[in-house]
């Protein structure tokens, strides 16, 4: 899926932000869960983006960490962009292993989407706004206002992370997915 998004992202207008269809999505999911064989190069772009996002939201306690909340919604109220980056860095090596590594993956495809935004109007801003519900959420419900308040910081990080993934992850995430 990652590999998909990573070569054809960066040239689709709205990818992440408009959905695949819920039928074709509900077909594939209920496939790739059974353990069948999917090839998705041969459905939509817009499919894939859905799938990879509902797999996202259903991954145990969020990939930052559910447990890690407070921390991550304080981050980016925290000093200059070196202390930001620092304790972000922090926070990722208090993540299981699979999680970084599919972390660094998530941010490989979100900045190479970013980096081509004029052609997709997907800028890190537009991206976090569509993915960010899907990578971190609080880990009990609360008011819808506080849900919104929520939603804008997890948002404003995402777009950090996006923007600041090479100083984050390293500069090897330019060339994570090859020479594909």
């Amino acid at each position: 899926m990652l590999s998909l998004l990573y070569q054809e992202g960066p040239s689709t207008e709205g990818i992440f932000r408009r959905s695949g269809s819920a039928k074709t999505c509900k077909e594939l999911k209920e496939k790739l869960d059974s353990g069948a064989e999917v090839d998705l190069a041969c459905e939509s772009i817009f499919v894939t983006a859905s799938l990879f996002k509902d797999f996202l939201r259903n991954i145990p306690g969020s990939i930052l960490s559910s447990q890690l909340c407070d921390k991550w919604v304080s981050v980016m109220d925290q000093g200059n962009n070196e202390e930001k980056i620092k304790n972000i860095q922090r926070l990722i090596e208090q993540l299981p292993r699979a999680n970084v590594v599919l972390l660094r993956y998530i941010f490989g495809v979100l900045h190479g989407i970013e980096m081509r935004s004029e052609e997709n109007q997907m800028n890190a801003f537009n991206l976090a706004i569509c993915i960010a519900p899907s990578l971190l959420w609080p880990p009990v419900s609360s008011t819808p206002d506080i849900e919104s308040e929520f939603t804008k910081k997890i948002s404003s990080l995402v777009q950090f992370l996006t923007e600041n993934c090479c100083r984050i992850f390293g500069e090897e995430i330019n060339s994570l997915f090859g020479e594909i």
